[in-house]
């Protein structure tokens, strides 16, 4: 049983890594339109949002974006963006001037984006339901506007698109909450046959 907790602990503990890394490395999950125009990450369709309403500081979003603007500098064009102009790169330095209609629009897809995010972070150090939470949130916004054609968009360069990626990050939500297998497999108490008392034997025989 002992061995059979800890290869259940390390997978948590996997899955909610390769969950981490898929949204911090900006591992492209979707595609809808956003504020700073075509958002294909949790990441990227959160940044927008905080940048756009000041929710947080700057260099916190900047921050957040620096290491997928590193892995997808190296892979594209082998170099290394400047700090400065990660804003620019992410197209999100006249954000704040840009309709919130577009977002407004998909509720589900940036509240989705928020708890990706935020559950990435955090199950790091204790995995928890956020991750898988936000990644069905995202699913939803994407199929209610995909196959419902909620909001209707007439611009094929700006519909609606989900990555291969996006089956891999669902599998690691789930498989990065923790469940209580104790409770599972406890089994129900037994529960004492009743007998009957000596005295009613008795007036059954007589």
């Amino acid at each position: 049983m002992a061995s059979s907790s800890g290869w259940m602990g390390n997978m948590y503990s996997i899955a909610s890594r390769i969950y981490f890394f898929l949204i911090i490395l900006q591992i492209p999950l979707f595609r809808v339109p956003c504020r700073s125009g075509i958002c294909t990450t949790p990441l990227e369709a959160t940044s927008s949002q905080l940048i756009a309403t000041d929710v947080c500081p700057v260099f916190v979003v900047k921050a957040l974006l620096y290491p997928g603007a590193v892995a997808n500098g190296i892979i594209n064009n082998r170099t290394i963006p400047r700090w400065d102009n990660i804003l620019n790169i992410y197209n999100l330095t006249n954000v704040k001037e840009a309709s919130p209609e577009t977002d407004l629009k998909r509720l589900e897809v940036l509240a989705g984006s928020y708890f990706a995010v935020a559950g990435a972070i955090v199950g790091l150090l204790k995995p928890g339901r956020m991750s898988m939470f936000g990644t069905l949130l995202v699913i939803w916004g994407l199929v209610k506007e995909g196959i419902f054609g909620k909001p209707v968009n007439t611009d094929p360069t700006k519909a609606v698109y989900v990555y291969p990626t996006m089956v891999i990050a669902l599998v690691c939500a789930f498989a990065s909450v923790k469940y209580d297998l104790k409770k599972i497999t406890r089994s129900a108490p037994v529960r004492p046959i009743a007998k009957p008392l000596q005295s009613s034997k008795k007036s059954k025989l007589k």
